[in-house]
């Protein structure tokens, strides 16, 4: 009924739209050290008062949450929509060609800068949505509230002072994400192991082992050394473990000392299967080796039973399973490091609705226990799920469909997002998820045609969701 409004009324509002969302991308909002009355830092502070700003100029009632959070009201009407966005990012990073981090550029139909995609583009989209419906006199019988953060990137602290003084509202969608609509984040479990080295009358070979940088990152490099070992020694199984794994080896010495590289390929890892574990990898070459008789070498051998490489699915650690509506148990050994004392290392598992203490951590605890390794108590993050008969997950989908003449699906992810734990909010947009819009790496950019198709559905989803039935 308003669909040919809405594409005229965004028809002329592009422009503006691309210099609003510029505004903000000029300012640097990753997370800096607090200082007063600015828990986040000056930038996060800073880039929350000018996005309130636009939306005061705009002709919208605005509050701020002590400089965590800021909101953008529709009208003062009972809530019935909330449209949860951030305007963090995370820090510039190397590797920028097309323009600096943070110079938005507008070049072959893309605007390029940190934020445009993450999230401060979709944030103004959404913004636009609600001026569009005031712009077109559209009578509301609810409220769609703009809910604006700023330490998703770090944490989500903002998200959780905001609902301490505030109630969820009926219906909430955050548009940090994908179409068509995310109705399922599945759980997590943080696997946090330890384990003694066994006691020996002689000293091990294996000196040290380490890798990884982030429990949330396939490694991308690990690192041992080895005592009495020699390349020569190890060059043929070098090359066998490279051409089985695809994982990159290199060895030098140190005096006595072998030092062994792994060279893989990072991922996030809710998506274990698009890297290479470096850490695995490496695990697979140190069982290999020509030593007997070493108890940490031992130790590494069962550890690396438990978590062969290329194993995403939790298969040898017994966890393995799946369901139809939010698919298989993903599982990744992230963090490896070695002491004097022992060794520790965490996996991260994105689990599926199917999932629960007993079939996954106890599982695993147990499997880990056999082999001499400790799996801290640590309580497992439950899935999210909106299902998809909900008349909210419906009007999306309709609105999506109407808009991008595509068909609308539920879909399920590993990750979360800023509505994880809301028990009636999904993620709706912006992105294209055939397209990669470099999120969190150099030349970050959002397609200008998906933004102004975002803006449209969301003014429709508005519409739907607080006008009249």
């Amino acid at each position: 009924m308003y669909k040919q409004r809405i594409e005229e009324y965004f028809a002329s509002r592009q422009a503006e739209m691309l210099e609003d969302i510029s505004r903000l991308v000029r300012i640097r909002s990753d997370r800096q050290p607090a200082r007063p009355g600015k828990p986040y830092g000056p930038g996060a502070a800073k880039v929350l008062a000018e996005s309130l700003a636009m939306a005061r100029a705009m002709g919208f009632g605005v509050k701020n949450y002590d400089n965590r959070v800021g909101t953008v009201d529709l009208n003062d009407l009972p809530p019935a929509l909330d449209i949860l966005a951030h305007l963090d990012v995370v820090p510039a990073g190397d590797g920028w060609t097309v323009t600096e981090p943070f110079e938005p550029r507008i070049t072959a139909g893309r605007i390029y800068g940190r934020g445009t995609a993450d999230d401060k583009g979709p944030a103004v989209a959404a913004l636009y949505a609600l001026r569009g419906v005031r712009d077109l006199g559209i009578a509301l019988r609810k409220n769609a509230r703009l809910i604006l953060g700023t330490d998703e990137e770090s944490g989500g602290s903002d998200i959780e002072h905001y609902y301490a003084l505030e109630e969820e509202a009926p219906m909430t969608f955050t548009p940090d994400a994908e179409f068509p609509v995310i109705n399922i984040e599945k759980g997590r479990l943080v696997g946090s192991m330890t384990a003694p080295w066994p006691e020996e009358i002689r000293k091990s070979r294996l000196i040290s082992l380490e890798g990884g940088t982030k429990i949330n990152m396939v490694p991308e490099k690990a690192e041992a050394v080895v005592a009495d070992l020699d390349m020569e020694q190890i060059a043929e199984l070098l090359t066998q473990v490279e051409k089985s794994t695809g994982v990159i080896f290199t060895a030098h010495s140190e005096g006595k000392n072998l030092v062994i590289r792994a060279q893989g390929k990072a991922a996030h890892a809710a998506t274990a299967e698009n890297g290479n574990n470096a850490i695995t990898g490496l695990l697979f070459l140190l069982s290999l080796l020509p030593i007997t008789g070493d108890g940490r070498i031992g130790l590494i051998r069962r550890l690396h039973r438990l978590f062969p490489h290329g194993d995403h699915y939790g298969q040898a650690l017994g966890v393995a399973m799946a369901d139809d509506l939010s698919g298989p148990l993903t599982l990744s050994l992230d963090l490896i490091r070695t002491d004097d004392y022992g060794l520790e290392a965490e996996f991260d598992s994105r689990t599926p609705l199917c999932a629960n203490d007993e079939n996954v951590r106890q599982i695993a605890a147990n499997r880990l226990r056999s082999a001499g390794i400790r799996l801290a108590e640590n309580p497992m993050v439950p899935p999210h799920h909106v299902p998809a008969e909900t008349p909210f997950v419906k009007i999306l989908l309709r609105c999506y469909e109407m808009y991008s003449g595509k068909p609308g699906r539920c879909v399920a992810i590993g990750g979360g997002t800023y509505v994880h734990n809301l028990a009636r909010g999904v993620a709706f947009g912006c992105a294209d998820p055939e397209v990669d819009n470099h999120l969190h790496g150099p030349d970050e950019f959002a397609v200008i045609e998906q933004l102004m198709m975002s803006a449209k559905i969301f003014t429709q989803v508005i519409i739907d969701c607080c006008g009249e039935p």
